[in-house]
């Protein structure tokens, strides 16, 4: 009889056996900037995470530079919205302005940016409307627009979100033809119609004015459909593709990572995240234990890149597992 224990009798011997491991580089941390000043408003239902204004961005930043996290993913708050979410390519945007103010006081950040139009509309969908239907090729441009002028900023890498047919191959060509060659594309290749978003919403101001995202955003039930986006955003010139949520897709990560020879990301989303913080108000969970216990899961799934806000807690929390 093979005895599987005696490589698990004490601390020494399982930790030379562990097969994964969590690094802090693993990790990006979203940051939520809104227009204002001396702003600081707590997301009620994602306790520790805050809506900050640009002049206080230092309270979060210097949380990330000790950490010495992989980087940060930056979604942006407008005060004016409009059909056309022209504030996500505005010059003076909140976000471009958030993205300068990183680059110029923390160049060591890795500034991740999420291009989708959801924040910045005034009906709240990710494209361009038309009645009822959200439009597909009519939100390509403004989708590049977006893309490139938060480049231009000083963004590290793009990360479309929207899920728009043929939006990574466009942002791919308007990149290029702006000379931003060498700048990567993060894209939510497999981006489910999810109620584990609710919180984001609530921190994003990006809930849909009407119907919902279902037309674009995938159906959960849809695990080879899911291949096949992935595969499309790869030919398209994806750098990095990324399964959304992280936990009750896991199964579409692994094969993923089976099918594809490529750098995969996860979202551990909001609602995932609200869950945790939830039960261990309660006293119901160990939050320590179970945070690590997800996280480790999907990198064992295949993550290379875990976006999640419990990034600044694990990187505390490592050193207690190894």
């Amino acid at each position: 009889m093979y005895r599987f224990r005696r490589l698990r009798r004490d601390e020494r011997i399982r930790s030379m056996m562990q097969e994964t491991r969590l690094h802090p580089k693993n990790f990006i941390y979203p940051v939520f900037v809104t227009e204002g000043e001396k702003i600081k408003n707590p997301v009620a239902s994602m306790p520790g995470v805050f809506q900050y204004s640009v002049d206080r961005l230092d309270e979060i930043l210097e949380q990330v530079k000790e950490a010495a996290i992989g980087g940060i993913m930056l979604f942006g708050i407008p005060q004016h919205k409009d059909p056309q979410g022209s504030q996500a390519y505005a010059a003076d945007g909140v976000t471009r302005r958030a993205v300068r103010f990183i680059k110029e006081h923390y160049p060591a950040i890795y500034i991740v940016v999420d291009v989708c139009l959801c924040e910045y509309t005034s009906h709240g969908h990710c494209g361009m409307v038309c009645g009822n239907e959200i439009l597909n090729d009519e939100t390509l441009p403004y989708l590049v627009k977006m893309a490139v002028s938060l480049v231009e900023a000083g963004a590290d890498m793009v990360a479309p979100s929207d899920m728009m047919d043929g939006r990574i191959a466009a942002i791919r060509k308007g990149l290029d033809e702006a000379g931003f060659t060498q700048v990567p594309i993060m894209a939510y290749s497999a981006k489910f119609a999810s109620a584990y978003y609710g919180p984001f919403r609530e921190a994003a101001h990006s809930a849909p004015e009407f119907g919902d995202r279902r037309s674009y955003q995938m159906d959960c039930a849809n695990g080879q459909e899911a291949l096949r986006e992935i595969g499309a955003d790869i030919e398209e010139g994806a750098d990095i593709v990324m399964v959304k949520p992280a936990l009750a897709y896991l199964d579409v990560l692994r094969e993923a990572a089976l099918t594809f020879d490529m750098p995969l990301a996860v979202y551990n989303v909001s609602g995932e995240y609200a869950m945790v913080k939830a039960a261990a108000a309660n006293g119901w969970i160990d939050e320590r234990r179970v945070v690590m216990e997800n996280l480790t899961a999907m990198k064992r799934a295949g993550a290379r890149v875990i976006i999640t806000y419990h990034a600044l807690d694990a990187v505390r929390w490592i050193e207690y597992i190894y």
